[in-house]
Parts: structure tokens; C-alpha cells; sequence
């Protein structure tokens, strides 16, 4: 089943293709890192990057679906830079080259972080901090 595509800008024509162009058929699996079940509902995010690693403008979005894959035909070969979005997760972002006629991208996506503190000492787990222990009055 391919997943919805939401275009963004001009779309296709956004991401920089002619005619005479080669382009590439992407499919994308989304999976959770920890058990490798699949992601539904994901946000996939395509940018094309020109040569000096800058992202252009335009771009498409696509939404996984209940098996986590996704898929684009006709995407021109090149850098293109892929975010992943997803509710209770960390975002993913990375740089891929385009140079086939199909290609199969598996992302994992990682539970979030806990934050950290200038607070906190070396070593210390929050839970391991004790109350302030209170004075009588």
C-alpha cells in the first residue's frame, strides 16, 4: 500500500527534475529501534541538497502507514536530505546520494533521551536524589 503523499512547494517539479533526467523509485521502511516493529503514521520528510550541502527549496512530505513503509517513484538522482517525524520519538535526519533506478531505505527510530542538567552530579540518577530533609521550627 503506498502511504499518502502530501506535496509541498511545487512538488516533483520543486525537487528539481526535467524530463531527460534519471530518477529513482525510493522505498522506506520506518521501524522502532528497540523491537523493530513498524512505525505508522510517520512524517517523511525529502529535501534535494545542491553541492555545497545546502538544502533547496521545495520538498515532499509522505506519511508511512500501519506496516511503516512508504514509497516515491520518480525522484532525480542527487543528494537528498530525509527527516523522519514521529509522535514519541526522536527525529531522525540524514543525507542520502540517489544513484539507482530503485533503492530501499530502513530507518530506526529511537525512543527519546532524558535530559540532562547542569544540576545533576556525575553519575547520579535523578531517582537516587534525596528530598532536603526539613528543619523543626
Amino acid at each position: 500500500m503506498i502511504g499518502l503523499v502530501l506535496l509541498l512547494g511545487v512538488g516533483v517539479v520543486g525537487l528539481g527534475t526535467a524530463q531527460d533526467e534519471p530518477t529513482s523509485w525510493l522505498k522506506f521502511l520506518v521501524l522502532r529501534d528497540y523491537n523493530g516493529k513498524p512505525v505508522k503514521n510517520a512524517a517523511v520528510i525529502m529535501h534535494p541538497v545542491h553541492s555545497k550541502g545546502k538544502q533547496t527549496k521545495g520538498g515532499m512530505e509522505l506519511k508511512t502507514d500501519t506496516e511503516g513503509r512508504t514509497q516515491f517513484d520518480g525522484i532525480p538522482y542527487g543528494m537528498l536530505r530525509v527527516q523522519v517525524l514521529a509522535a514519541g520519538f526522536q527525529t531522525y535526519g540524514e543525507d542520502y546520494e540517489v544513484n539507482k533506478p530503485a533503492m530501499e531505505i530502513t530507518i530506526k527510530l529511537k525512543r527519546p533521551q532524558g535530559q540532562y542538567s547542569i544540576y545533576d552530579k556525575p553519575g547520579e540518577k535523578k531517582d537516587d536524589k534525596k528530598p532536603p530533609e526539613s528543619k523543626p521550627q
